[in-house]
């Protein structure tokens, strides 16, 4: 055969390569149903509201009035470091992810500051041009062209310029400091030891599942990063060896000890989002997992003191 001849490709290669295609084929028809959606949606909206007008209903008094968001000095990082490792439906679902995110943590009853970094690969070129730059009017929220230190470092400054309120589950975390404790067995175990946390990123946690250490509480003036990859467990423990190697601690959501899970333990990025943001409303990682892990996952609560009840469906 000729030199420049590419080897034959293998039965799950073509299969991939096929979907790609398909996948790239159908975004134009996408992209017309997404205008369609909103429309239709808009459209929807205002006859609703004609309706209550007909009725001698005021609108505007049908809305629930939610208590006032309140800023608190916790940071949430998206590393978004992996796009190599994701094909590009999965990258359009890490989009999504961080969209839902975004969304949740405007609404929430203790926002945090919120960072992407990373942010100059693919998925800052889908939200460029497929998206049309509607990320670049929200509020509270940074895209970083660096790495997840660089963030780390600008919410760090943010943090202490304009951290937020001291609201009374961070403040406890504060007076009444839980000890870092390695379990016995390591998830993940490497070949080398673990070194010592670096003093300088001592304000930085990387959450992965992989990591021997369970996250018990929230710290004020701390940086939570969260990976930003969706991949199918293709790629075991990227984001715990990613953490290891720069000398960051590392922690996992204490999933096990609060819920009987039926299915895989890691979650979509704006699940853990939402979950740490209802910690922060509530203290309690039992209803902070209930009210956000779908029935999908089969996760029932084990039996905790301060919550109950049946998983609710998040979507």
């Amino acid at each position: 055969p000729a030199e420049d001849d590419a080897p034959p490709m293998s039965k799950n290669a073509l299969k991939r390569l096929r979907k790609q295609q398909e996948w790239e084929a159908g975004k134009e028809d996408r992209k017309q149903k997404r205008k369609e959606s909103r429309q239709a949606r808009r459209v929807r909206k205002r006859e609703e509201r004609a309706a209550l007008v007909a009725q001698g209903i005021d609108p505007d008094a049908q809305k629930t009035q939610k208590p006032p968001s309140v800023s608190v000095p916790v940071s949430l990082i998206f590393d978004c470091d992996f796009e190599q490792y994701m094909m590009d439906k999965e990258l359009v679902s890490l989009g999504s992810q961080i969209t839902r995110s975004y969304s949740e943590n405007k609404n929430a009853r203790f926002r945090t500051h919120m960072f992407v970094s990373g942010w100059n690969g693919k998925l800052a070129a889908r939200f460029h041009d497929v998206l049309e730059d509607k990320h670049k009017n929200w509020k509270g929220i940074d895209f970083l062209e660096g790495d997840f230190i660089a963030c780390a470092e600008a919410a760090r400054k943010q943090m202490q310029d304009n951290g937020g309120k001291m609201i009374d589950p961070l403040q406890k975390s504060l007076d009444e400091k839980v000890p870092w404790e390695r379990d016995e067995r390591d998830p993940f175990p490497m070949p080398d030891p673990e070194p010592e946390p670096r003093e300088e990123y001592k304000d930085i946690v990387y959450l992965s599942s992989d990591s021997p250490y369970t996250l018990e509480r929230l710290e004020p003036n701390t940086s939570y990063v969260i990976g930003g990859l969706v991949d199918k467990n293709r790629e075991k423990g990227l984001c715990y060896k990613r953490a290891r190697q720069l000398g960051i601690r590392t922690a996992r959501l204490p999933i096990g000890q609060y819920m009987v899970m039926a299915s895989r333990q890691v979650l979509a990025t704006n699940h853990v989002v939402e979950i740490m943001l209802k910690w922060l409303e509530y203290e309690n990682w039992g209803d902070a997992f209930l009210s956000v892990i779908p029935k999908r996952k089969g996760g029932q609560l084990r039996q905790q003191e301060g919550a109950s009840g049946e998983v609710d469906e998040d979507e």
